[in-house]
């Protein structure tokens, strides 16, 4: 079983997503041979299945929530509903342009593309399509798919994954959302626009649990403005169909009927039957244990992207699979801080960040080291414009750098690149109160909150 027994291969990379693909790029832009393996469509969860198709599923609902507000913008329309076809054509022409470009880099940087189901067959060889790829390096990057609970069926129809929810060919009347966290919360907001009743129940006591408080408290306050419902702190119990769709009982008694359930538990890593445990690599719960530069135990594989317990952010595989990349060629690489990732939730609003939450950072300098502050966008010219809400809170160990910026309200997520910088570069808040933010932008506000914070406010309150 052999592609050519001659060839042996500088980096096998088993999946094409996010992190592979980054990977992949990157190593034969350093002059190294590269294979890469992938079942399904190049660019993977993320550009098919993930962060691309719901966003445009949710600038979709941006728009029809516009043109149904667009009276108090002194502008007269008349909203005629949503036509799902329409959406789902824009939706797909945006993944399948992005798709032919990524298509074009792979075949410009000479990488040999295999479309077929790998396997692990040793530490250096993957089996496909009855070959044998050899490579002095393995990645493995087989990324993830949507997780359900115990006893839980999810049948495609009256209850569905977000795979399902993206292609489903109408607005559902009502919808019960199992989970509130990032898809949760993502696709409750596109949903609602598009007209549907929502409820989400989330068995932790916030929506968007992994993110600050006072971020959490903030979109619960806004989606009750929007009429999302939820309920928080109570575990699902069980789900039964009804003549009209689904009852979906929690542990506290109480319960929600809808046309259809979204199960929206998380994802969990893709890596049974491909051969890791039987090479020797170590896991933990399905996933690929690494050590800071992404190795595994076994020293020709590598692991990057959803496959390794790290934030399951395209982005994060983008980074994960660079460093492996230039590891291997020989590079000088870093370590990556995770805590320096920005985080978004593309909701209405949108809630992003940066850094260690104000729990977290008491937790780690001590509650008296810890000082923080708000900066409402009430005081923001450009979001008064926008007609937006919410909150800029930031995180400082006393007399020192910044080390959390959490931000909710529309359009923060354009805001968190310099939220990074001033995160990464460890800056004080003097530091980024000496800069000069253009007016009128929601990216002042961002200046505004650290001016306040260095003691010198100008347009909030002392």
């Amino acid at each position: 079983m052999a592609n050519d027994a001659s060839t042996v291969f500088d980096l096998v990379i088993l999946g094409g997503g996010s992190g592979g693909y980054a990977a992949a790029l990157r190593a034969a832009q350093l002059g190294l041979d590269v294979a890469l393996i992938e079942k399904d469509k190049l660019g993977g969860t993320c550009l098919h299945r993930g962060c691309i198709p719901t966003k445009a599923l949710l600038h979709a609902g941006e728009i029809a929530d516009q043109a149904r507000e667009s009276e108090q913008f002194g502008v007269r329309t008349t909203f005629d509903g949503i036509d799902i076809a329409g959406v789902h054509k824009y939706k797909d022409d945006v993944v399948s342009g992005l798709y032919k470009g990524l298509q074009g880099l792979v075949a410009s940087r000479k990488v040999t593309y295999v479309t077929g189901e790998g396997r692990l067959s040793s530490p250096t060889t993957v089996d496909v399509n009855g070959e044998r790829y050899t490579g002095r390096h393995v990645l493995l990057a087989t990324g993830s798919v949507p997780k359900s609970l115990p006893g839980l069926t999810i049948d495609g129809d009256r209850v569905i994954s977000s795979d399902h929810a993206l292609v489903l060919d109408r607005v559902p009347k009502s919808a019960i959302v199992l989970g509130g966290g990032v898809i949760g919360v993502e696709f409750a907001s596109a949903w609602k626009s598009f007209g549907t009743d929502i409820t989400i129940v989330e068995g932790l006591p916030h929506l968007v649990p992994l993110e600050d408080d006072n971020s959490s408290k903030l979109l619960e306050r806004a989606f009750r403005k929007r009429g999302i419902n939820f309920s928080l702190g109570a575990r699902f119990s069980g789900v039964e169909y009804t003549d009209s769709g689904v009852k979906v009982s929690l542990e506290n008694g109480k319960t929600f009927e809808a046309e259809l359930m979204l199960v929206a538990v998380g994802r969990g890593p893709v890596s049974q039957g491909l051969g890791y445990e039987e090479a020797g690599i170590a896991m933990d719960r399905g996933y690929v244990l690494v050590d800071e530069y992404l190795r595994t135990n076994v020293p020709t594989v590598s692991a990057v992207g959803d496959l390794v317990p790290t934030l399951q952010l395209a982005h994060v595989g983008f980074a994960e699979g660079i460093l492996v990349a230039e590891r291997l060629a020989g590079l000088k690489t870093v370590p990556i801080d995770y805590n320096g990732v920005p985080r978004v939730t593309y909701c209405h609003p949108e809630v992003a960040s940066v850094g260690l939450s104000e729990a977290k950072a008491k937790e780690q300098y001590g509650a008296d080291k810890v000082v923080t502050l708000k900066y409402n966008l009430g005081g923001n010219g450009k979001s008064k414009i926008l007609k937006t809400q919410g909150e800029i809170k930031l995180v400082q160990v006393r007399d020192g750098a910044v080390v959390g910026v959490h931000m909710v309200g529309d359009r923060m997520g354009e805001q968190v690149g310099e939220a990074q910088l001033i995160y990464n570069w460890e800056a004080l808040p003097a530091e980024v109160a000496q800069l000069i933010h253009a007016h009128p932008t929601q990216n002042e506000a961002l200046g505004e909150a650290h001016l306040a914070l260095a003691g010198k406010p100008l347009h909030a309150h002392d």
